[in-house]
């Protein structure tokens, strides 16, 4: 690895600037959201042009995955990149798809969640194959849909594609992130009676009722900060997500309905997750017969961990400190990501990606250097990793 691989700041900013400016709204999050096929097209196109063999991926009508394969000459590690290409809305944003500089930053949707880190990934496999580098391995760059909603593309990615280790670029300040919770979404219902609005001795607010449960959810959650966890992430919690309920002005109300969201450490099933809100339940009707109600689980994604001493931790901390000077920072991630899912399949991976701000909100911006950082660190990493 004598030789450098040289990498152009500017070109991997235009790419960039180009990624941000190709809507990607995931479509069921908004409606009417354009999805994720131009910015597939985009990435395809792009590692073409590259010379790497690509792949596409039909996960659900007009959303494709992008899977550019660099094929390498045999006897080393697979390596995977992976990053999603859709983002979140842009309600309340000005200039959402207008990539615009300001102070050493980049602003625009999906700038830092997750463009830059996907600009990053297209310009490693493009470096490597410009310096005339020769990977003994393959590297996988998987350009994935659907990470912010329900995660069908990374699900069909793990069904076809597999690595000996994956990185997610999902946005972590170039620090190594070895761990993030899960999450269990929870339907609970509250049953009433239905009454004329001038009969209390005929009706049964479900929608009081429902507010019982909230303020033993709220204690919930305060003895939810107070169990073990593991020391990269936050302890578990627990929130109120949505709210419906009643019918019309003059009536009680016979059903309410709360979605509540678990967030969960190691060691924590979405079925005891569900058995502590029954118990919770189970608490409020025995002081109160007239107290009905029924919790359902709708959907779960596990926690993620991987240990620091595993191969890949080590090899991207060492490519990090021959990179940026110093060993990157060992941490946790606050939001569920993709690399659960890959380890589940029994892919070992870790998250590294560039840093930045305010994802899902109007003021969305990463740091440019560090994209082209995060670049550099997943070149020296491929290089290592898959051998020349």
């Amino acid at each position: 690895m004598s030789r450098s691989v040289p990498l152009s700041s500017e070109a991997v900013l235009a790419t960039l600037a180009d990624l941000i400016a190709i809507p990607s709204i995931n479509p069921d999050l908004a409606a009417h959201a354009p999805g994720e096929a131009a910015i597939a097209d985009y990435c395809a196109h792009f590692l073409r042009e590259a010379g790497l063999a690509v792949e596409v991926q039909e996960v659900a009508p007009g959303r494709p995955n992008v899977i550019g394969i660099l094929r390498g000459t045999g006897g080393g590690r697979s390596l995977m990149l992976n990053g999603h290409v859709d983002t979140v809305g842009v309600e309340g944003m000005a200039e959402p798809f207008t990539p615009r500089r300001r102070d050493g930053h980049i602003l625009g949707r999906g700038s830092s969640d997750m463009k830059g880190s996907i600009a990053a990934m297209l310009w490693t496999a493009r470096a490597l194959r410009e310096a005339g580098v020769q990977l003994k391995g393959d590297l996988l760059i998987a350009c994935v849909v659907d990470e912010e909603y329900v995660s069908i593309g990374t699900e069909a990615l793990v069904r076809a594609y597999t690595a000996d280790a994956a990185i997610v670029t999902e946005p972590t300040d170039l620090g190594l992130c070895l761990a993030h919770r899960g999450f269990v979404w929870v339907e609970v219902e509250t049953a009433g009676r239905a009454a004329h609005g001038s009969r209390p001795n005929e009706g049964v607010d479900a929608i009081t009722h429902m507010g019982r449960f909230l303020v033993a959810l709220e204690d919930y959650g305060r003895a939810l900060q107070a169990r073990p966890h593991p020391a990269l992430v936050t302890p578990p919690s627990v929130h109120a997500s949505m709210i419906s309920g009643g019918r019309e002005w003059s009536m009680y109300p016979d059903v309410c309905q709360v979605q509540l969201e678990r967030r969960t450490v190691s060691g924590e099933t979405p079925q005891a997750v569900l058995a502590e809100i029954e118990a919770i339940l189970a608490r409020l009707a025995a002081d109160d017969p007239a107290f009905r109600a029924t919790a359902r689980l709708v959907f779960s994604r596990e926690p993620f961990g991987i240990d620091a001493d595993a191969p890949i931790a080590r090899t991207v901390a060492a490519a990090t400190e021959s990179v940026l000077g110093h060993a990157p920072a060992l941490v946790g991630q606050t939001a569920w990501t993709d690399a659960a899912l890959l380890q589940a399949a029994g892919i070992p991976t870790v998250l590294f990606g560039n840093t930045g701000g305010g994802w899902h909100s109007v003021d969305e911006w990463v740091e440019a250097e560090s994209v082209v950082q995060c670049a550099q660190v997943l070149i020296e990493t491929a290089r290592r990793w898959c051998g020349e």
